[in-house]
């Protein structure tokens, strides 16, 4: 495969989605981490740890590096984006081009957290797109009109209502 692979990530607080524009949703899995406590190795992620919950030893613990859509712990979120772009790399996907979805009020500190971290995984190029635009866009939303778009992006951990004109966020809450 000589031409490279762009793949959308949606770092949800619930779940984590991972498009591919020629293989559709090619991972959707929980947003939680199992770890060895003990060395901080990353032990299960998805559906497995999340079957970990509450049945763990003390030696194990099953956590969500996610809250309301940024990232709440660095060093588990790149662990659980390494275990992804690996699952995801057994498909032919290799150095994709990739684009993140980011809350609308993700403070530049949060969006560069989440850059870093899909940077870390080997990514080619990492784009951060609001959650609302990526939401319109798949809707097939006529975005970049001179028009208004209301956009109710339901989430596991957040919701966000926005009005998008001319490819951006006019307002949102």
């Amino acid at each position: 495969m000589f031409g490279t692979t762009t793949i959308g990530i949606d770092l949800g607080t619930a779940n984590i989605l991972v498009y591919s524009k020629e293989k559709g949703i090619i991972l959707n899995e929980p947003s939680v981490v199992a770890l060895n406590t003990n060395d901080g190795t990353v032990l299960a992620i998805g559906h497995e740890a999340k079957e970990m919950i509450g049945k763990t030893p003390t030696s194990i613990s099953a956590v969500r590096p996610m809250k309301d859509g940024v990232i709440a712990d660095f060093d588990l979120t790149s662990g659980l984006l390494r275990e992804i772009m690996r699952r995801i790399s057994t498909s032919g996907v290799r150095k994709p081009n990739v684009v993140v979805c980011t809350p609308t009020g993700a403070t530049s500190v949060e969006r560069r957290a989440i850059s870093d971290a899909v940077r870390s995984t080997g990514a080619r190029s990492v784009s951060l797109i609001e959650e609302p635009v990526a939401a319109a866009i798949g809707a097939d939303l006529p975005v970049a009109e001179p028009v208004a778009n209301v956009i109710v992006d339901i989430g596991g951990g957040t919701s966000e209502i926005a009005i998008i004109s001319y490819g951006g966020v006019v307002s949102s809450t």
